[in-house]
């Protein structure tokens, strides 16, 4: 894997992540979205319990949440730094871990779908470090 197709898995995650995050990234969107998934979760009579009726406090953290990872989002999609998809690796494996407990802790099985996709964005960008870690240092070289 070359740098610059890192780069661009960096960046493609972070869409990725800007895109299923924006929604929360507000109370009000958030509040949306949560009944959005709750109607989603009983038409496909999906096992777990359904999302809940947030409270205002309630939302005001998922809003923090929201606009904290927007934000990184933002920060990848612009700089595309090795060390970025590096950090967010380790990001995405504590979220595949706390999507795992609330999953066996009985939560909706939409959980699932966003842990699966989640791991495969973990394992990709981890690899892809992995095999251009050593490229950035030599292209660092090549430009003194």
């Amino acid at each position: 894997m070359t740098l610059e197709h890192y780069r661009r898995l960096v960046a493609a995650g972070a869409i990725y992540d800007l895109a299923v995050t924006l929604p929360f990234a507000t109370p009000f969107g958030a509040a949306w979205t949560f009944g959005a998934l709750r109607k989603l979760h009983d038409a496909a009579h999906l096992g777990g319990v359904a999302p809940p009726a947030f409270l205002p406090g309630h939302l005001l953290f998922v809003a923090f949440f929201g606009t904290v990872v927007v934000l990184w989002s933002v920060v990848r999609i612009v700089f595309r730094r090795p060390a970025d998809g590096a950090i967010d690796t380790v990001g995405r494996v504590a979220f595949a871990g706390w999507m795992a407990w609330a999953l066996a802790s009985g939560v909706s099985h939409l959980v699932a779908v966003t842990l699966v996709l989640e791991l495969g964005w973990g394992v990709a960008q981890g690899i892809g470090y992995w095999r251009s870690r050593g490229l950035e240092a030599s292209s660092a070289h090549a430009h003194r």
